[in-house]
């Protein structure tokens, strides 16, 4: 192949090509929100800006001829921005380099990039996502198992009201991939599924799943609460902070608990879904205590209803897993259930003396920018990605634990 002379625009090119190829998690959300940042362009964004992104509003059926107005509330998810990169350098020698050669040292510099990114994301998801079913310290080794924990993360997204769209994900870490490969091993597939599971060695989409490996797949840890012992402080509580009696152990935020007799609902009939609601802790709680952050909100009426009704004064609190447990938050969801948004930034003034290529390809932004280092003959590249995450709808995930 023909040696190029390597440029901004090009290293930009090549470099948008790689984040396509190697990101996991961070393809299967949501990225349509990008489409409001457009009007922006010109300036670009700032590290540290919060966009806000809208919900829609939700009301009540009205039976009945009689008209009864209802209020529009709009709620809104913060997406904060951060800055990241990577920067290197090429020797004048250096470039003219083929294409093939360029793309192997790209590749090896976005590498730690595309890993933080997708990091990031399944942090966001196993912190903020609070359905959450399976077992710590079990894979679904047999055929029955996988099976059970492909049509359970189905079964969970179902009863949160998830659509049936063919944009519903599961993402695994290594060990329950290659689990389920086993698992599901015996199941009839036509010969093309096979064989790209058999090549791949990942496990293909199966049962309403679109289905992805990730190492970054993250690790929940419990404080050292006991599970089963703690209670609620007072009847008819409602919000996102419960009061109880004073804890004797430490509860870590991401920890999942229910409260005894209070029923999640389908958000859209409001009819109780027979399992017990789950909330996530959103900060962590001290021993002593008495009161717990929670989230989502614990809401027994209104258009936002998400249980069947409050917990009683003295309800049992029980925490998912056990004290001081530990368990891989896989995670199932619907593609709006996280937002990732990349965006333009803002460019260096004119007159610095740099060279700066933005570009923009599915949803991708990168900004290269050239400088050169006259002393050592060096040109050095900065590859920066200004990005944001956000928990849009975290009703549409729930954790698959193992």
């Amino acid at each position: 192949m023909s040696n190029v002379l390597v440029t901004s625009s090009i290293v930009a090119k090549e470099t948008l090509a790689v984040l396509e190829n190697m990101l996991s998690f961070s393809t299967m959300v949501n990225r349509d929100f990008e489409d409001e940042f457009t009007s922006n362009m010109s300036r670009g964004y700032a590290p540290g800006q919060t966009i806000n992104i809208k919900r829609p509003p939700r009301y009540n059926y009205r039976a009945g001829r009689v008209a009864v107005p209802q209020a529009t509330i709009e709620t809104t998810v913060p997406l904060t921005l951060s800055q990241g990169g990577v920067d290197i350098n090429f020797t004048s020698a250096e470039r003219t380099l083929s294409l093939t050669r360029l793309n192997d040292k790209i590749q090896a510099a976005i590498a730690p990039v595309v890993n933080e990114i997708d990091r990031q994301g399944l942090e966001l998801a196993r912190l903020t996502s609070f359905n959450t079913i399976g077992t710590p310290g079990t894979l679904p080794t047999t055929q029955a198992l996988a099976l059970a924990a492909m049509t359970g993360v189905g079964q969970r997204l179902d009863e949160m009201a998830a659509p049936r769209d063919r944009r519903r994900g599961l993402v695994m870490n290594p060990a329950l991939n290659a689990s389920m490969i086993q698992g599901l091993a015996g199941l009839f597939n036509n010969s093309n599924v096979l064989d790209k599971q058999y090549q791949s060695g990942v496990m293909v989409d199966s049962l309403g799943l679109t289905v992805g490996m990730d190492q970054n797949v993250g690790i929940h840890t419990n404080g050292t609460q006991a599970v089963a012992t703690m209670t609620v402080n007072g009847a008819g509580q409602t919000g996102n902070v419960i009061n109880v009696a004073a804890t004797t152990g430490t509860i870590t935020r991401g920890t999942k608990i229910t409260f005894a007799l209070v029923f999640a609902v389908n958000p859209q009939s409001r009819a109780s879904t027979g399992s017990l609601a789950q909330f996530v802790v959103t900060a962590d709680v001290p021993a002593g205590a008495t009161s717990i952050p929670i989230s989502p909100a614990l809401t027994p009426a209104g258009a936002f209803q998400n249980v069947t009704n409050s917990p009683a004064n003295g309800a049992t609190i029980t925490i998912f897993g056990t004290a001081s447990g530990s368990y891989a938050a896989n995670v199932g969801f619907h593609k709006d259930a996280f937002t990732l948004a990349m965006v333009p930034m803002a460019a260096p003034d004119a007159g610095t003396g740099v060279k700066v290529t933005q570009m923009s390809h599915k949803g991708f932004t990168v900004k290269v920018t050239e400088g050169y280092d006259i002393i050592n003959d060096n040109s050095i590249w900065r590859i920066d990605v200004l990005f944001g995450w956000a928990a849009t709808y975290p009703e549409l995930a729930t954790i698959y634990a193992t």
